[in-house]
C-alpha cells in the first residue's frame, strides 16, 4: 500500500521507513562508516539480495513526486538505493528524512524535482549529472573505453509507453530537448569483447551500465561490480519474476550471452 506524506512531494509504502531504519542499524552494527564507500555499496547491495524485481515503480499518476520503494526494485533503483544508503552512511546522516533527501539529490537533475522531465530518465544522463554533482567519476575512458555513438530518442519516439508523455505534450517537448543534448555528448563504453581484459581495473562497488543496441536507447541494464574468488561478477535486479542476485557467471561471460548488450560504462563512486 502506498502512502502520501506531504502531498505531491513524496510517496512511500507502509514498510519503507522500517526497512530504511534496519539498513542503517545494519550499518552501525557492522561499523560500515569506517569502510571505503565502494565496500559500503557492496554491503548495502548484498542487503537487498533476494528482493523481488518490480518494474515501473516510479511511474505514479499525478504530479511528479519522489517515490520510495524498498520492497521491490528494478535494475536502476537497486543501484540507486545501494549508492544512496552508502552515501548516507558515510556522511553519518541516517534518518529516513536524510535518506529521502539523498535519494532526491541522486535521482533528479541538479537534485531538484521540477516535474516529470526533471527526473534523470536516461542512464547515461544519470551518470553525467551525478558526475557534475561529484557523486562519482565516469572512469570508462581510463579503463580502455572507446567512443560509442548513439542517437538517444527512445522516449520521444515511444510516447505511448510513458503515461506522463501521453497526457502532457509539454513534457514530450522537454524530453525531446534533453535527448538532443544527450545525443551531442561523446559517449564512451568498453566493448563487451574487451571487458575480460578491463576486469582487473574495475573495482568492487563500481556501478556498471550496459550499453544497448536498441534504437534510441543508451543503456539497457545496470548493476554493481562485485568480486568473488578474485573474479568480477555482477550484482543486479535482473528481470520480471526474478530477485536481486549475483550472477554465477563472470561479468564478461554474462555480457557475452546477450546479443543486445554491447558493452559497459563504469561509474566509480566518490567519498561524500
Amino acid at each position: 500500500m502506498w502512502n502520501h506524506a506531504a502531498p505531491d512531494h513524496w510517496i512511500y509504502g507502509d514498510d519503507d521507513e522500517t526497512i530504511c531504519r534496519k539498513k542503517f542499524e545494519l550499518a552501525v552494527s557492522s561499523r560500515l562508516r569506517e569502510k571505503p564507500i565502494n565496500d559500503v555499496i557492496i554491503e548495502m547491495g548484498r542487503s537487498f539480495l533476494g528482493t523481488e524485481y518490480v518494474a515501473h515503480t516510479l511511474e505514479q499518476p499525478g504530479e511528479e513526486a519522489l517515490v520510495i520503494n524498498l520492497r521491490g526494485l528494478d535494475c536502476v533503483s537497486f543501484c540507486e538505493n545501494s549508492l544512496v544508503f552508502a552515501r548516507c552512511i558515510k556522511k553519518g546522516t541516517t534518518t529516513f528524512d536524510d535518506y529521502r533527501a539523498e535519494l532526491q539529490f541522486i535521482r533528479y537533475r541538479g537534485g531538484i524535482i521540477d516535474g516529470y522531465p526533471s527526473r534523470l530518465h536516461y542512464f547515461s544522463d544519470y551518470i553525467f549529472d551525478n558526475e557534475q554533482k561529484r557523486v562519482w567519476r565516469n572512469v570508462t575512458k581510463s579503463l580502455g573505453g572507446v567512443p560509442f555513438r548513439k542517437t538517444v530518442n527512445f522516449m520521444s519516439t515511444h510516447p505511448d509507453s510513458y503515461p506522463q508523455l501521453k497526457q502532457r505534450p509539454a513534457f514530450l517537448s522537454a524530453i525531446r530537448r534533453q535527448e538532443e543534448t544527450i545525443s551531442k555528448r561523446e559517449l564512451v563504453h568498453i566493448p563487451k569483447e574487451n571487458v575480460a581484459e578491463a576486469a582487473e581495473k574495475i573495482q568492487n562497488g563500481d556501478v556498471i551500465a550496459i550499453t544497448s543496441d536498441i534504437p534510441g536507447m543508451d543503456i539497457a541494464h545496470t548493476g554493481i561490480a562485485v568480486r568473488q574468488d578474485g573474479k568480477l561478477h555482477f550484482m543486479h535486479a535482473p528481470i520480471m519474476g526474478s530477485k536481486v542476485m549475483i550472477t554465477p557467471k563472470t561479468l564478461a561471460e554474462y555480457l557475452a550471452g546477450n546479443k543486445k548488450q554491447l558493452g559497459i560504462m563504469v561509474a566509480r563512486p566518490l567519498e561524500p
